[in-house]
């Protein structure tokens, strides 16, 4: 199996409650709540850990909160490089309301940035990485994170064999769709449908429309293969020759989408790391990207929901 690095600039500490009923004014008596480990690759090395794999988890960590995070991490079995953040690590809060079944996310920036902390992470990326590998950055950027910077990582690992794995969203996913060619391209890079459409300034309502703007992108440099989230449609994969979609079983029960792209993320790398083709890949990620939602809260997919579910994520052709 490949090493794995999950990066997570701008991690949290995943706070999740519920109280009978979210409406302005009275105190909200709320349930006990549930601490989780939080951030996009915190995320995906969970679940990786879950799926029965291993990973180094490179998290930028402060203050009594990065303390927190670093013992709900351990106590996963999570193994973390940590990178001194500059401030406090974030929180974030989901409240779910039992009366409407709704779910409110309620989060936080993170501590600010500047040229000189991101410089020192760059290097340390650089430092860790070695050899055949799977980088993976997923998650948001901490505000000061100077634009550019994954394009930066791309760049200083292009001597090396690693393959870049890239999900991310907001003005680092638009810089990276415009800075085609000036850094080789991500191995993969993923997106939800939203944001999709957002870059592409158009609906994307099929399948077909989804691959056609991947493959605008994949054919401008940006990644060797792109994939779109199309919620409960599943997800589709292009890239040279291939159009690719796996939609999850349907009928299956939603209780919480938080941590569902992270889930995704993690089976596909893991399944890659093991030496899966990209469908099989896309297989697994979809597989635990549904084992997920159907859990409560900021819970990931379970092992045994996700080995479930694979038989009946079908691959097909766009």
């Amino acid at each position: 199996m490949k090493d794995i690095l999950t990066i997570t600039l701008n991690p949290a500490v995943d706070l999740s409650t519920a109280t009978d009923e979210v409406e302005p004014g009275p105190k909200l008596r709320c349930d006990p709540p549930r601490s989780d480990p939080g951030g996009g690759g915190v995320n995906v090395s969970r679940t990786i850990r879950i799926l029965g794999g291993q990973s180094r988890a490179l998290i930028a960590i402060g203050g009594p909160n990065g303390d927190k995070l670093g013992h709900l991490l351990t106590a996963e079995g999570i193994a973390f490089l940590p990178f001194p953040a500059p401030g406090e690590t974030r929180q974030s809060l989901a409240v779910t309301d039992r009366d409407s079944g709704l779910q409110y996310r309620f989060v936080l920036p993170g501590p600010e940035w500047d040229a000189e902390r991101s410089d020192a992470m760059l290097d340390m990326i650089a430092d860790t990485v070695a050899g055949d590998c799977i980088v993976v950055i997923s998650g948001s950027n901490p505000p000061g994170l100077p634009e550019g910077f994954i394009t930066r990582v791309a760049t200083r690992l292009a001597g090396c064999a690693a393959k870049l794995v890239v999900d991310t969203s907001g003005e680092a996913l638009e810089r990276l769709t415009q800075s085609a060619g000036a850094a080789p391209p991500l191995y993969v890079l993923r997106m939800d449908q939203e944001e999709a459409e957002a870059l592409a300034g158009r609906a994307l309502p099929a399948r077909g429309d989804s691959a056609d703007f991947a493959a605008q992108l994949v054919a401008r440099g940006v990644a060797e293969h792109v994939i779109v989230a199309r919620g409960a449609d599943g997800s589709v994969l292009v890239g040279d020759g291939l159009r690719l979609h796996v939609a999850p079983p349907p009928g299956l029960p939603v209780r919480s989408k938080v941590g569902a792209g992270d889930s995704f993320v993690g089976a596909f790398t893991l399944a890659l790391a093991r030496g899966a083709g990209l469908g099989e890949a896309l297989r697994h990620g979809t597989a635990a990207a549904a084992a997920t939602v159907m859990t409560e809260a900021t819970q990931l997919c379970t092992r045994e929901d996700a080995e479930r579910l694979l038989p009946d994520c079908t691959l097909s052709e766009v």
